[in-house]
């Protein structure tokens, strides 16, 4: 039915280039107009173009002419001028939506038009290919019609230094890698100083093999590591202090007046689930650890394990708060008593519980920033691409990147035989099979290319290959420039090659002299690949622009896509029809089925994809927030009303914890909270018999007018200093505690479906948990910055330090990366750090 409605209406992508026509009717018809200007001339549109934006015109008004200029500029360099069907595929780009472009259609050549129109509003364009061979030579190719009309272009690939990057972003066009791309992206936002930056803002982006990136590796996340060389050393020194140590426990409804804290070195309120260090704690602290003062800021790491481990030890029960299985604590939900199994405590409370358990304690994550491909290129302002094979991904594309498919007309018609495929019973017989037709078709001299699923397949049919004589060459995906090179002598007379799904992707296939009489390129898939738009993407490696060539698929009953997702009926069939091995079968029956069951697979998959998105956005909002706000820090913003509202909320939130909802003093715990927001503001006015006297207003009031005195007279102390002092304070703890977080939401997302939660769905449950954990880290940042900023040294001011320094990327690289610093004696606080940083330790890796 859907077919007769398309034959009377014309499908989808019929009726929106039906649409588009006329506006490349009025490019073409400005063709000759452009042919009589000067270069000069031609130069100077550029010039006006950007004028006329200025002046209130949108791009869609001068995009007729825009188009007419790029297409004489490329007759001029290249002496190539864009086809009709290229114009509609550079309109396609424009609009922000996928161009489905048959391979050798020319889509490099299409992207130069609307990256070309886009950049004219100065904001830079990204046109994102899939290796650095393919950036480069593009960059190159293309470069000279952007340079002709006075536009820069940069490359972006792996090994530039800061500056080249910098400079490659601020061209109006920038080829790339998605990975370099994503990589600077998560760089940029670990910056410490407003110059380290790289990135403009993410205006338009043009993905090249569109299919590739946003599909085939939208799973893959990028990921920035730094070593987990941070030493377990110090919880299990933590922990043999706290045994020694006397707990003293009280509960604000059990005593209303809180006993002496003589002779005891830490007190316990299990009510408010917090600890805190006595004076005298405090005294034993520092002379058990070599320190001279535990609230000195340098000492904050030492003061924060000290706390996990006393909490460890006095509220952390075993076989309630958690159990200890196979060596590993794992976490008890207080509601339903089940095993959180990947959800890890946060802030080093972990490992503290593993310390006190003596099992190993687990080295803290190092993830310092990640992000995936689906979640990266959803930040541009306008998102496009192009491939040979989207269509059969369109809902995809639709759902996750609002981004509709457009198939285009190919220049000439395609004249390509795609024949049935050949069914065996046994793989073997498959094999030998393809080799025989191999043999045949290399004695008339047609060229073949056989695409293979795996290396493992590519290495075996060369091994059958060599022992014929044919001689051949195998691709794997692993040298793209080498490669890239082999597959465009593919075409030639007698020529044999063997190349895995993804091996010299982008490169044209052009036939040799003598090689369209003999019936063009013979494509030979080996097997079926789960997803038909990979089968789809070997076809289309034959028959570019109206040349003649052929394909064909071979299957058998033992291939995994049959094996696993083929029906009985289809084997039953085969079983039924008794023939030999040897003998092929061809019926339309198998070719539904093998169509079913990859239509099948893609179902799936896409439903992983989606899945595992939903998961990643709940951490990409998150990712949002922080990013936004630390941009602002490096952009230079004045923090100080950002801190004085931290004080507002950071007072308001303790008053809550230690005063919960009774309006009755005699309920509060006075003494508690005193106590904790003493290690924060410092020495408190208050009195305990005052504040029982107050409203809890009077008393918030209070105790905000406290704090806020603090700072500013810290303000007056420090200088003009103060507000780099919150910038690099504000840095610090932001990076520290979100490196923690996304560990731990890692760790969360990771166990959540182990749980067995009833009839709750886990993405539910997910977001909800994930959401507590941002809204605990946002109130431990703010407590540890105002800590910090209050107890800071004027002498020894803190200055812009990344939290981990040392760097690891999870693709491939070839550049040598530094090594993490083990430490093999003790480093005085004073002595050069042995990073070889030329800094003291104190100031380099001892600050972390």
């Amino acid at each position: 039915m859907l077919k007769i409605i398309e034959k009377l209406i014309g499908s989808y992508s019929e009726r929106e280039i039906k649409k588009i026509l006329p506006i490349v009717d009025k490019i073409e018809s400005l063709a000759s107009e452009y042919e009589r200007l000067t270069d000069a001339e031609l130069r100077q549109k550029t010039d006006i173009f950007k004028q006329r934006l200025k002046n209130g015109e949108t791009l869609d008004d001068i995009l007729p002419e825009a188009f007419a200029a790029v297409r004489e500029a490329a007759w001029r360099t290249l002496k190539m001028r864009h086809f009709r069907v290229q114009l509609i595929g550079g309109i396609v780009l424009h609009q922000g939506r996928i161009a489905e472009m048959k391979t050798g259609e020319g889509k490099t050549l299409v992207a130069t038009l609307p990256a070309y129109l886009n950049a004219l509003e100065g904001k830079g364009v990204h046109i994102v290919t899939v290796n650095d061979y393919l950036a480069k030579r593009d960059a190159e190719w293309m470069g000279p019609i952007y340079n002709f009309l006075g536009l820069s272009v940069g490359v972006i690939v792996h090994g530039l230094t800061h500056e080249e990057r910098k400079k490659a972003y601020s061209c109006d066009i920038t080829y790339g890698t998605n990975n370099e791309f994503g990589f600077d992206y998560l760089r940029d936002n670990m910056a410490i100083y407003k110059e380290e930056l790289v990135q403009r803002e993410l205006n338009y982006a043009i993905i090249d093999e569109v299919d590739s990136i946003l599909i085939d590796e939208a799973r893959t996340p990028l990921i920035i590591s730094g070593p987990a060389e941070k030493s377990t050393d110090l919880y299990k020194r933590a922990d043999n202090f706290v045994r020694r140590l006397k707990p003293l426990y009280y509960n604000s409804d059990d005593d209303k007046q809180m006993p002496d804290t003589t002779g005891y070195d830490y007190i316990v309120n299990e009510k408010r689930h917090t600890v805190s260090l006595t004076e005298e704690g405090i005294k034993k602290a520092e002379k058990y650890f070599g320190v001279t003062n535990l609230a000195d800021p340098e000492n904050a790491t030492l003061h924060h394990h000290i706390i996990q481990a006393l909490k460890a030890h006095a509220l952390m029960k075993r076989d309630r708060d958690y159990v200890v299985k196979d060596g590993q604590v794992i976490i008890v939900d207080e509601f339903t008593g089940r095993l959180m199994y990947g959800r890890r405590f946060s802030e080093g409370l972990h490992q503290a519980i593993e310390a006190k358990e003596g099992v190993r304690i687990e080295r803290e994550s190092k993830t310092l920033a990640t992000i995936t491909f689906q979640n990266y290129f959803r930040l541009y302002k306008k998102l496009a691409g192009m491939t040979g094979t989207a269509k059969t991904e369109e809902q995809e594309f639709r759902e996750i990147y609002k981004l509709d498919v457009i198939e285009i007309p190919t220049h000439k018609p395609m004249i390509r035989i795609d024949h049935p495929d050949k069914v065996y019973k046994t793989e073997k017989a498959k094999f030998e099979a393809i080799v025989q037709e191999i043999v045949e078709t290399h004695k008339k001299g047609q060229p073949v290319l056989v695409g293979t699923v795996s290396i493992e397949k590519s290495e075996m049919l060369s091994e059958m290959l060599k022992k014929h004589g044919i001689k051949h060459e195998v691709l794997n995906a692993k040298h793209h420039e080498k490669e890239a090179m082999i597959i465009a002598k593919a075409g030639q007379k007698g020529a044999v090659t063997i190349a895995t799904n993804m091996a010299g992707r982008g490169t044209d296939i052009v036939l040799g002299e003598g090689v369209a009489e003999l019936g063009g390129l013979k494509v030979i898939g080996t097997e079926r690949h789960e997803s038909r738009r990979i089968d789809n993407q070997l076809r289309g490696r034959a028959g570019r622009q109206g040349d003649p060539g052929e394909s064909r698929f071979y299957v058998s009953l033992e291939d995994d896509l049959m094996r696993l997702f083929g029906s009985e009926r289809i084997k039953n069939l085969v079983e039924s029809l008794g023939l030999p091995d040897d003998q092929p079968i061809e019926h339309k029956l198998l070719s539904d089925a093998i169509e079913k069951a990859q239509k099948r697979v893609e179902a799936r998959n896409f439903e992983i994809r989606k899945h595992l998105l939903q998961f990643d956005d709940v951490l990409n909002k998150q990712r949002e927030i922080i990013y936004s706000q630390r941009r602002k820090v490096l952009e230079g913003e004045n923090l100080r009303d950002s801190i004085l509202g931290m004080i507002d909320e950071l007072v308001d939130y303790k008053i809550k914890v230690y005063t919960g909802e009774s309006p009755h003093p005699e309920d509060w715990d006075i003494k508690g909270l005193l106590q904790d927001l003493k290690f924060i503001f410092l020495d408190s006015e208050l009195s305990e018999q005052d504040a029982k006297n107050m409203t809890k207003q009077e008393l918030k009031e209070k105790l905000i007018s406290i704090a806020k005195e603090k700072y500013e007279k810290k303000e007056q102390e420090v200088g003009e200093l103060m507000r780099e002092l919150e910038r690099v304070v504000l840095l610090r703890v932001v990076d520290m505690h979100w490196m923690e977080h996304i560990d731990a939401v890692e760790q969360l997302r990771e166990g959540i479906s182990l749980r067995a939660i009833g009839q709750k769905d886990p993405i539910v449950e997910f977001r909800f948990e994930a959401f507590e954990m941002f809204d605990e880290m946002i109130k431990r940042i703010q407590e540890d910055t105002i800590k910090i900023i209050l107890h800071a040294n004027v002498e020894n001011m803190p200055q812009r330090e990344r939290v981990v320094k040392e760097m690891y990327e999870n693709a491939p690289s070839d550049t040598p990366v530094r090594k993490p610093v083990v430490k093999t004696q003790k480093v005085g606080r004073n002595d050069p750090c042995p990073c070889g940083s030329g800094k003291k330790y104190k100031k380099c890796c001892g600050a972390v």
